[in-house]
């Protein structure tokens, strides 16, 4: 029975630690291994380069359009952009002129 009792008691004076152990284990596994870790670092990067060239794809499109939307200023309009857009709007063409349909 003594034998029994002091097994216990090492089993008690143990748990906390053990469990102390077994919760930063599952952390220190996570912070490596998780959505969030050292592991996933790699993939992050990769998604940046991606994404940083879809953005100048994109900021290249805004600045065509900004300029297009600048030469249609009401108040400074360029007028071969004004003759452009309305006879594309509505759809007016001489006979002896060439319709070039943007891509």
């Amino acid at each position: 029975m003594d034998s029994r009792s002091t097994f216990a008691k090492i089993l008690r004076r143990a748990a906390a630690p053990a469990f102390a152990l077994i919760a930063m284990a599952f952390f220190g596994g996570y912070a490596i291994i998780g959505s969030n870790g050292v592991l996933a670092y790699g993939d992050y990067k990769r998604q940046l380069v991606k994404q940083e060239a879809l953005f100048a794809q994109l900021d290249k499109k805004r600045a065509v359009i900004k300029n297009r939307v600048d030469l249609l200023d009401p108040n400074k309009a360029n007028p071969d952009m004004v003759d452009e857009v309305t006879r594309q709007k509505l759809n007016v063409v001489h006979p002896d002129e060439l319709v070039m349909p943007q891509r």
